[in-house]
């Protein structure tokens, strides 16, 4: 074995341990979960169910966005969603999020939403209703 053999083998165990010990390191610190919560954020994925019962909450359609708490674009696709009024319309429940209903009436309601058909105007007009989404 040549010296340049010798010294390339034992860099590699030297890099491989660092960046063991720069994980572990950073991990034990806190910020992996900082970092998982974001790389893991994803859109919201909607199904509506059929049944109140089977539903995270409920939803009414109001007829004009000043009488909404959120502005609700419809995606095409599931990365383009995300919690702030952009939505995901599933085909089965189990792809879902969240589960919706949708009531005959606001009073049966928990969350009130305006279908707006341009997606910059999306979001929310009253946020104490936010956490219902998360």
């Amino acid at each position: 074995m040549t010296f340049e053999n010798y010294k390339n083998k034992h860099m590699k165990r030297y890099y491989n341990l660092l960046f063991v010990f720069v994980w572990i390191l950073f991990a034990s610190s806190g910020q992996a979960d900082l970092y998982k919560k974001k790389s893991q954020s994803k859109g919201l994925k909607v199904y509506a169910t059929k049944y109140a019962y089977r539903a995270d909450f409920k939803v009414f359609v109001a007829d004009y966005a000043y009488q909404a708490d959120l502005e609700v674009f419809k995606v095409a696709n599931a990365y383009q969603a995300d919690g702030d009024g952009k939505w995901y319309f599933t085909d089965y429940e189990y792809q879902a999020d969240k589960k919706i209903f949708f009531t005959d009436y606001e009073y049966q309601a928990d969350l009130t939403i305006f279908f707006t058909d341009y997606e910059y105007q999306a979001g929310w007009n009253n946020k104490s209703k936010a956490h219902l989404l998360y």
